[in-house]
């Protein structure tokens, strides 16, 4: 069995969850998007999670789901003989960095048009959470992989959004699932701007392919970006009150020749 990342407090009890089950039904959602506000804890490497609360849980937050979660699809048909979905899998568990510059921009970053899992779309840095790593080490060592940004401690703050669960294949009727993750966005507040924490990722490494002030950095082109395991990194299903949720709503300027934007709030 892997290491289990997602655990649910049910019964009163920590229990790991199932590849093969909702962690949104387990947790009593209903059918369709959500939201349902859920209580949690963080640990090293490690999400618990529960309709209740419970010793040393922190704030709730919305946790939600696609309306086609392929499985919650699956808990509601017989099972296909010979179609088996791991048993020695648990959910694992993501993170995804909204990072938002002091003049009120947020950055989004261009998945590789080479990979075989949700090419060429627009997403925020994020990845895997490694084993005992807290979740906001996760986020900014994601970020720095992925865009070359490194953020000094005490020149930003955090905060925690929200929870999404996230199936691949997206839909049952494309196949079964095969990567299960529960997805934690945080919102991250630059004290630097935008045209600083550019500068920041050009000393970084980066050089930018294009003019302009709305790019900073394009995720690499190697699928084999810093681990074999960067292609299921699938967030096709981003889940768009994340950007809501931040300091303003969201207003997009998009350049589609670069591999990388800042989309401006206002």
């Amino acid at each position: 069995m892997a290491a289990v990342r997602v655990q649910l407090l049910l019964s009163g009890r920590p229990e790991s969850v199932s590849f093969a089950r909702s962690v949104c039904g387990l947790l009593g959602a209903g059918p369709g998007l959500g939201t349902w506000p859920i209580h949690y804890s963080l640990k090293r490497g490690r999400l618990v999670l529960s309709s209740r609360p419970f010793p040393g849980a922190s704030a709730r937050l919305p946790l939600q789901r696609p309306p086609f979660c392929p499985f919650a699809a699956l808990e509601e048909r017989p099972r296909v003989p010979g179609a088996e979905l791991p048993t020695d899998r648990g959910v694992d568990l993501g993170v995804a960095v909204i990072l938002q510059s002091s003049d009120k921009t947020v950055l989004l970053t261009r998945r590789a048009r080479t990979l075989s899992v949700s090419p060429n779309l627009w997403v925020p840095p994020g990845g895997h959470v490694e084993l005992e790593e807290e979740l906001l080490d996760g986020g900014l060592r994601e970020l720095w992989e992925e865009s070359g940004l490194h953020l000094p401690q005490g020149q930003f703050s955090w905060v925690p959004l929200g929870l999404w669960e996230s199936a691949y294949p997206p839909r049952l009727s494309w196949g079964l699932p095969k990567y299960h993750h529960i997805v934690l966005y945080l919102l991250v507040i630059s004290q630097e701007s935008q045209q600083q924490l550019q500068c920041s990722g050009t000393r970084g490494g980066w050089k930018s392919p294009t003019s302009g002030p709305a790019h900073v950095h394009p995720p690499a082109d190697d699928p084999n970006h810093g681990r074999g395991q960067r292609e299921s990194q699938h967030w096709n299903q981003v889940c768009p009150q994340a950007l809501a949720a931040t300091s303003g709503q969201v207003k997009v300027k998009k350049d589609w020749r670069a591999p990388q934007y800042w989309a401006g709030m206002v």
